[in-house]
């Protein structure tokens, strides 16, 4: 899966602000609200947060994966955020997450959220490719690296 056609640089942002889980949720799926990804904010809340309640997304080594499917969207969307700083986002490492790659995926369609899920572990699993995520001065410099 080329991850540039999903996740291009109006869907990246640098600086997470909140500082907790459910507001970074907010804030990622407020970037697929403004770029016009998704088109029910409260419904792509609401399966995201049902899908932390089963297990955190939280996944190591400073990365979570939120994710979750809705009606609303008609095709696997997805964005990234950078809390450098990170955050408690229940990794099941214990470790404060801080790269945050958020995706939404239409309900009846499970291939490409799969095949994403594993494409961005895949990528997330060099600790090199992390720093290099986290170093990036720009959002071109992300995309770069895909």
């Amino acid at each position: 899966m080329d991850l540039r056609k999903i996740l291009t640089t109006d869907l990246i942002k640098l600086n997470l602000e909140a500082n907790d889980k459910q507001g970074v949720i907010e804030e990622l799926l407020d970037i697929l609200m403004t770029t016009g990804k998704i088109e029910t904010r409260d419904a792509a809340l609401k399966a995201l947060l049902e899908r932390e309640e089963k297990m955190s997304t939280g996944i190591q080594h400073g990365v979570a994966i939120p994710h979750g499917k809705c009606e609303g969207v008609n095709e696997l969307v997805a964005c990234l955020g950078i809390k450098a700083s990170g955050l408690d986002f229940k990794a099941l490492d214990g470790e404060p997450s801080r790269i945050f790659i958020m995706t939404v995926s239409p309900v009846h369609r499970t291939g490409p959220h799969l095949q994403f899920l594993a494409s961005i572990s895949q990528l997330l699993k060099s600790k090199e490719q992390r720093d290099q995520i986290l170093a990036a001065a720009s959002p071109k410099d992300i995309i770069a690296l895909f």
